[in-house]
């Protein structure tokens, strides 16, 4: 198991005092992150309920490192990036998946697991980067770019991987765009994250033909190299962290670019005086209680789509789940977006 895998059914039953414990130093947040004991004690009921209806209902919780702290400390199974929880999904045996991030992620899972019931606890259902492509515009540029090895980053829709050839995330699409032999790449729907492919196989003495679609993470374009010089300027020896959905500009300016699950296993064998952490700020808040002895600066930005997860909705879907809750995908797109997946895992093994 990798270390930023957390399986917390193995761990004692909750209490007031422990959540606290494992709550207490998130703080980077604000208000929305802050733990107190009373805070603690509305949140156990929760939180004991909802491992009571895991038991009855043969259920599974995986967790992105963007969703609520809570979520993530008290009452997730498996925690980690889209990668990461892709094959924890694969892996799964329980015969109900509760994929508590966004719904592309959730089609992952299903995709994977076709014969599972895979839920989906956010209301929002939505992601501003895999909403900005649908599968048939992706079709019409197939037709325009035959020639073209279509590849799509994770964070589409089931329907968009059905019509390219291989699917990435932030921790692969380097090596997978490097190892296609076709050197006409049309990368989808990340512009940000394609330039930054752009910039790496260049300096890799590696030229290939990459198109690039118009999407963005609206969470990581907010991010500026001002915000960095300011970070530096007020904390000596800061290490900045970056996500490669942002801009090409803000990697140049940073001590260490890589996926969730790459930023924070740097921070947890790395030391230096602090931490700023340009990506969704449910990872800081993540490493906040799982590395207590760290330190966070800087700004704090949240996906409202991550942050529409809740305990509440965890419960709900467990309980009395209705049609939008449940994540289904027709035999046909099925077929095809497993491909695109499948194909990911061959190329990173």
């Amino acid at each position: 198991m990798q270390l930023d895998l957390k399986m917390t059914n193995k761990t004692p039953k909750w209490t007031t005092e422990r959540l606290f414990k494992a709550l207490a130093h998130v703080k980077l947040g604000g208000s929305t992150c802050l733990y107190t004991r009373e805070k603690c004690e509305e949140l156990l009921p929760k939180i004991l309920r909802i491992e009571e209806l895991k038991k009855e209902k043969d259920a599974v919780i995986l967790a992105h490192s963007y969703v609520a702290p809570d979520i993530i400390q008290a009452v997730s199974d498996f925690v980690g990036d889209s990668y990461e929880l892709s094959k924890k999904a694969k892996e799964a045996s329980q015969k109900t998946i509760v994929f508590v991030a966004v719904k592309f992620m959730a089609e992952t899972a299903k995709l994977l697991n076709p014969k599972k019931r895979v839920l989906i606890p956010s209301k929002i259902n939505g992601c501003s980067l895999a909403d900005s492509i649908s599968g048939s515009q992706v079709v019409t540029l197939r037709q325009q770019y035959p020639d073209y090895t279509f590849v799509c980053y994770i964070n589409t829709t089931a329907e968009v991987k059905a019509e390219c050839d291989v699917c990435v995330t932030s921790s692969n699409v380097y090596a997978i765009i490097e190892a296609i032999p076709n050197n006409k790449i049309y990368f989808l729907p990340d512009k940000l994250m394609g330039k930054n492919v752009i910039n790496y196989l260049a300096e890799k003495g590696i030229h290939k033909d990459i198109k690039l679609w118009d999407g963005t993470c609206y969470v990581h374009e907010e991010y500026n190299p001002e915000m960095i010089q300011y970070i530096r300027s007020q904390h000596d020896g800061v290490k900045v962290l970056t996500h490669p959905e942002c801009s090409e500009d803000v990697l140049a300016d940073s001590d260490f670019v890589g996926s969730t699950s790459q930023m924070l296993n740097y921070v947890k064998k790395t030391k230096a005086p602090s931490f700023f952490m340009l990506t969704e700020c449910g990872l800081t808040g993540r490493l906040e209680a799982e590395s207590p002895d760290k330190k966070f600066v800087g700004t704090c930005t949240m996906c409202k789509y991550m942050r529409s997860n809740t305990l509440d909705d965890i419960i709900r879907v467990l309980e009395n789940a209705d049609s939008d809750d449940i994540v289904e995908i027709n035999t046909k797109t099925q077929a095809a977006a497993l491909m695109s997946i499948e194909a990911m895992f061959k190329y990173n093994m």
